[in-house]
């Protein structure tokens, strides 16, 4: 099997109070085929989306409405960076750039409606064939017109491989358990956990997985010091490709 999937979370302070145990805000966006992979709303006033009506829980490039609006006002006049008005180069970048899987450098499916786009990546197995590692959920950030507006990254969705704990835009402490099921033969899960600018703050490999809709958990400790947005990134491979599946999530650790 092939699997990436990921969640985005609100990471406390420290000397901050975590929530209470089976806290959380929101609900996974990613882990159903038969869904869309669309978000609950969230929150105008959420950590990781201050004073922003953008529905879902902002992971990556850009960190809430008005970072997208700065970067609308003075980049897109002078014709930077245009791969962010564009869906599947902002989810090639994601899954390449900002979670460090620099093989992935395929779209295998493309599907846009509305301000919201689903993006298949992938990288190239040896025998040539290519399978989606992760179909990554994106959605239009800014103001102004639909089609001036850059894409954000804001979760995925995938079937064999499943991350539901902790929820999609929760907050945590520095102490975080993360769980899901899988389905496949003698997996092995990575997982990591990077900051708004990428830098991982934590990361576990070799954990054995596998069956049908198989339980899987582990316990990560993040630095006390950060704060703020935080990606989720699971991913299993070695098969055919480094990378087989991902399923990214993000979480807020507030200030």
């Amino acid at each position: 099997v092939l699997a990436l999937v990921i969640t985005g979370i609100t990471l406390l302070r420290g000397d901050e109070a975590g929530p209470a145990p089976g806290a959380s805000s929101s609900v996974v966006p990613s882990v159903t085929s038969s869904a869309t992979g669309s978000a609950m709303p969230s929150p105008a006033s959420s950590p990781g989306n201050p004073g922003s009506t953008f529905r879902f829980q902002p992971l990556w490039p850009f960190a809430s409405v008005a970072d997208a609006a700065a970067w609308q006002a003075e980049a897109l006049p002078n014709g930077s960076q245009p791969w962010r008005l564009d869906p599947a180069q902002t989810a090639l970048t994601f899954a390449s750039t900002h979670l460090g899987s620099t093989e992935m450098n395929r779209v295998t499916s493309r599907q846009i409606v509305g301000d919201e786009a689903w993006i298949g990546v992938a990288g190239t197995p040896p025998e040539g064939r290519t399978v989606s590692a992760a179909v990554l959920h994106l959605a239009r950030i800014g103001v102004g017109p639909l089609d001036g507006r850059p894409w954000e990254v804001v979760g995925s969705r995938d079937t064999l491989l499943t991350l539901t704990t902790p929820r999609y835009g929760s907050v945590v402490g520095h102490t975080i358990v993360i769980g899901g099921r899988i389905s496949g033969v003698d997996e092995s899960l990575v997982i990591q956990v990077r900051d708004h600018a990428g830098t991982v703050l934590a990361r576990r490999q070799g954990i054995p997985a596998g069956g049908v809709e198989t339980p899987w958990q582990v316990t990560l400790t993040l630095p006390s010091g950060s704060a703020g947005l935080v990606t989720i990134a699971v991913s299993t491979g070695g098969h055919i490709a480094d990378v087989e599946h991902r399923e990214p999530i993000g979480v807020v650790l507030p200030g």
